[in-house]
């Protein structure tokens, strides 16, 4: 790629947040935070409570971006194959014949928001693993690729538990970053309100296709990170852990810590938000500005914490205290 494709890709980029800004107000960290996991090639999941947009945002994210998006609302009665698909017993009406043919299920999309991904059991959120991980679907014995790029956004609410199916450790894993979505400011407030209630409805222009964002997704693993910023990663990671030396306040907090995946995301992470701001290089700043959206869902906390009233993001914080930046 030249400088003139990286150039004309860093300007897109600028274009893309423009666009989705017609149709959401404010949210500017959640709507870098799932860019971020877009282009890094990861997932999703945002942690709100309902009515502050999140379906909204996606769908202005496919329309910005021409990717195809599929919803589909977990319940406790939904099943694996509603997400997947399943085979249809088919007649050749010329031969007599009867076949068998895989109906694809709306998880081949390149968009999937997973609303409420914790009020369906665990079966079928299991059935997420593969897709989300390896790209692919496995279906009676054969493998069905994904559309690329593939991401999904999932979301569940932060406060009301009852009927829900908490996510086990390797399917929360699999997100790049857990965002959370705040409530707006008061003058935010206001132009929701104006731009919600009228009879025109905000369009949001066509930025990139599938092509493009596949482009950037691939330029995004040639930033820069040096080597002093991989060894302080590797660092904050090891320290989550109880046990490590490093670890002040983790092991009085922290039951489980964060496994290699943490690292790597992190890294990937902190790329993508360097090429979103237009460097073709992470910093340290990028590093801590990512480091609790990135490990806040992959610290298993103890009860010492919930007695102190302490969050995952204060552990992190801790952590990013005690591990000296480069």
């Amino acid at each position: 790629m030249t400088e003139a494709d990286i150039q004309a890709q860093l300007a897109k980029l600028t274009d893309l947040r423009a666009a989705i800004a017609q149709a959401i107000v404010g949210q500017q960290d959640v709507v870098e935070q799932l860019l971020i996991g877009l282009f890094a090639g990861g997932h999703c999941l945002l942690e709100g409570v309902p009515g502050l947009g999140k379906t909204l945002l996606v769908k202005s994210l496919g329309e910005a971006l021409e990717l195809p998006f599929r919803r589909v609302q977990f319940t406790p009665d939904l099943m694996p194959s509603d997400i997947l698909g399943t085979e249809l017993l088919e007649e050749d009406h010329g031969t007599g014949k009867r076949h068998f043919r895989f109906q694809q299920g709306p998880v081949f999309t390149s968009l999937l928001l997973a609303d409420e991904l914790n009020r369906t059991p665990p079966k079928t959120q299991a059935a997420l693993l593969e897709a989300m991980q390896e790209r692919t679907v496995s279906y009676a014995g054969v493998t069905h690729e994904l559309p690329r790029p593939f991401f999904v956004l999932a979301t569940q609410n932060p406060l009301e538990q009852a009927g829900t199916y908490p996510l086990p450790e390797a399917q929360l894993d699999r997100f790049l970053l857990l965002v959370r979505v705040g409530y707006p400011t008061a003058a935010e407030e206001a132009a929701i309100l104006r731009l919600t209630t009228g009879a025109a409805q905000a369009a949001v222009p066509k930025v990139m296709d599938a092509d493009e964002v596949v482009a950037v997704q691939r330029l995004v693993r040639d930033v820069h990170v040096s080597e002093g910023l991989v060894d302080w990663i590797t660092r904050i990671v090891r320290a989550t852990r109880p046990g490590d030396a490093a670890a002040e306040v983790v092991p009085r907090y922290v039951r489980w810590g964060a496994g290699p995946r943490a690292g790597q995301s992190l890294v990937l992470a902190s790329k993508a938000r360097a090429l979103l701001h237009g460097r073709l290089a992470a910093t340290r700043e990028d590093v801590a500005a990512l480091a609790a959206p990135v490990l806040r869902h992959r610290l298993l906390l103890s009860f010492a914490a919930e007695a102190d009233g302490k969050s995952a993001d204060d552990v992190v914080a801790g952590v990013l205290a005690q591990v000296p930046a480069p």
